[in-house]
């Protein structure tokens, strides 16, 4: 079939890559090129760079499809390139822009969403499943509708949430399972076969977008919590504290933590919350969690063994939440 893929982020990368080699390809429309990194370079997104990738190589299975970057879909000159493309189907996966009904009228249209439906409809479903403490997450293959991420279900794919996992480490695992899932329900489609549900709606949550104000932890609440923050918010925003001592003693102003494990659920420290001692225990509101990773702001990830070498802590130390802007 003649497949229209539109993305923008690394988490449809996997699928794109399987629909062109079983399908043609003939356009992926993507976001405009923005500024990234410290030199604030006009970069592309990264479904625009792997087709930007593919043109160089004839061996490649996108190789000759057409290239559209656009800040609004809806416009008429992208409605016309995707009209030109004669479309079978048309897959939207980590887009960024809402789809009008001119484009979507008469046509098959699906997404790939990462999340078990209805649970986190929005904008940071991996990062609010792992923030949660959920035990499972999944993707699930969606038609497009008026209301985000309430459309019928063509394919779900279940995985479970180890307890150490990062957000950024399950988006990975997620994106790797959207292939089998998208290549299904175009096979279904091919035959005929189109099956969907309609979502609970009595089950429905919301994963909130998320921004630097909520790139910190507060070590009040349970030791089980404090983990789920911590590895809900890595890689982004991020998880920022705010270190230092009553002994006036030198500490770093503010630590990155990349990576927690829980070694007490239920205990009480002698410390205070937030208290973090020379093994990287730090008390909770209920047990204590350790620091596996950490980073100092500008510095590189290191295991804490690492850090406390260079950096030797007062045996007051304790991590606040950071109330002010995230460090870059």
């Amino acid at each position: 079939m003649r497949v229209v893929f539109l993305g923008a982020g690394e988490f449809g990368l996997p699928t794109l890559d399987a629909i062109a080699r079983r399908h043609e390809v003939p356009l992926v429309v993507s976001q405009p090129d923005r500024p990234a990194g410290r030199g604030r370079r006009e970069t592309p997104a990264p479904i625009a760079a792997r087709v930007l990738e593919a043109s160089g190589d004839a061996e490649d299975p996108l190789h000759g499809a057409l290239l559209l970057r656009t800040g609004n879909v809806n416009a008429d000159d992208a409605l016309d390139s995707i009209a030109d493309a004669r479309p079978d189907a048309m897959v939207i996966i980590a887009f960024g822009q809402k789809l009008g009904p001119e484009l979507l009228e008469d046509r098959f249209a699906i997404n790939l969403h990462a999340s078990l439906l209805p649970r986190w409809r929005g904008a940071a479903p991996i990062n609010r499943a792992v923030m949660a403490g959920d035990t499972v997450s999944g993707i699930s293959v969606i038609s497009l509708a008026g209301r985000m991420d309430a459309g019928e279900v063509h394919a779900m794919r279940e995985t479970p949430i180890d307890p150490g996992e990062t957000a950024g480490e399950l988006h990975d695992r997620l994106a790797a399972l959207g292939p089998e899932a998208v290549l299904e329900v175009l096979e279904r489609l091919e035959r005929g076969e189109v099956r969907k549900e309609a979502q609970d709606e009595s089950l429905v949550t919301h994963a909130a977008k998320l921004g630097r104000r909520d790139a910190t932890v507060d070590f009040s609440v349970p030791a089980t919590t404090v983990r789920s923050m911590v590895h809900g918010l890595v890689p982004w925003p991020g998880c920022e504290v705010v270190v230092s001592a009553a002994s006036g003693e030198k500490v770093p102003d503010r630590l990155r933590l990349h990576r927690v494990a829980v070694v007490d659920e239920t205990g009480i420290s002698d410390r205070p919350v937030g208290g973090v001692d020379a093994e990287g225990v730090v008390a909770c509101g209920r047990g204590m969690v350790r620091l596996l990773e950490v980073q100092v702001p500008g510095g590189r990830v290191m295991d804490w063994k690492d850090f406390r070498r260079g950096r030797p802590l007062p045996e007051d130390a304790v991590l606040r939440p950071n109330s002010g802007p995230v460090a870059r």
